[in-house]
Formats: structure tokens, sequence, C-alpha cells
């Protein structure tokens, strides 16, 4: 199922963004080709037209990549998280460790930057290079704690409607 989705999900988004590249740069040239013509009826120049119109199609392509890399972001999530040896739950505790993880991370980052910092010659490359990796390692956890959370308010709200559904149902046969 998952490499499924990755076939089928990849190939979208690495179109939409060529897509995108392209659409950038003739957004970045031609509009300066026509920059002496006025639209008729609209009184506005073309340069200008065509770069909103191409600024509304980049933003529509990326939306869609976008749509495609939450996807895979999902599914990367997952197999990151199983990796850090986190079982396959949704559950508070879960996300309670995945907020353990980022202040181990945040320790270790910090204990470590003066020390790569001190390597000669790389130590600042070192050191970025850590605050970085810390940083997406982090940007992880914290998306996968908000897709925890999401369940638990879902599993409650549709807790809840089922409840009041069947309040209304009982209340509808009684009359």
């Amino acid at each position: 199922m998952k490499a499924e989705e990755i076939r089928r999900r990849f190939p979208r988004i690495i179109m939409n963004l060529i897509i995108v590249l392209i659409l950038w740069i003739i957004v970045a040239f031609v509009p300066q080709t026509v920059s002496n013509i006025i639209v008729p009826g609209l009184n506005v120049n073309a340069d200008w037209l065509m770069w909103i119109v191409g600024i509304v199609f980049i933003v529509i392509f990326l939306v869609r990549a976008l749509a495609d890399a939450l996807v895979l972001a999902d599914i990367l999530t997952d197999v990151f998280v199983r990796k850090l040896g986190v079982k396959e739950e949704r559950s508070p505790k879960r996300a309670i460790r995945d907020f353990i993880y980022i202040i181990a991370i945040l320790l270790v980052a910090t204990a470590v930057s003066p020390l790569l910092a001190s390597v000669k010659d790389i130590g600042s490359l070192l050191r970025t290079a850590a605050t970085y990796v810390a940083l997406a390692l982090i940007i992880i956890l914290i998306y996968d704690i908000g897709r925890i959370l999401y369940k638990i308010v879902e599993q409650k709200a549709e807790s809840f409607a089922d409840r009041l559904a069947a309040a209304v149902e009982r209340k509808n046969e009684k009359q």
C-alpha cells in the first residue's frame, strides 16, 4: 500500500515541481517582452497581467505538489518514527514520548554544538549541519505529535457525534 502510494505520488510531485520551474522561468523573462503593451478593455499593462496569471498557475501547481508531498510526509514520518523504536500506536503516550525525544534532541544538539564548533577549519559548517539535522528531527516529531492529536480529537468528535445522533434517535422514537 505504502509502496504503491510512493510510486504514484512521487512522479506527480516531480512533474508538478518541473512545471513550477518552467512557469517561474517564463514569468521571470516573458512579461518583460510585452511591457509596453496595454490590454484593451482592461487598461492594464500586459506584463502585469502575464505576471499575475503566471503566479496563479505557479500557486496551483505548488498546491498540487504540496498535497502529494504531505501524503509522502506521512509515510516517511511513520518509517522514521518506527526506526526510532516507537511502536505503531496513536495514543497520548506516544505524543509524550515524541515530546521527550524533542527535548533530548535539543539537549544533545546544544551539548554537541560547542564541540563541533571547535573543529579546525570546518567547525562552523559542522555546527550548522548539526543544527539543521536537529531541526529536521524536531519538525518530524512535531508533525507526528500533530497527527496523533488530530486522530485523538477526530475520534472524540466522532464518538460525540454518535452519542448525539443516538440521543436524537431515542427522542424521535419516544414521540
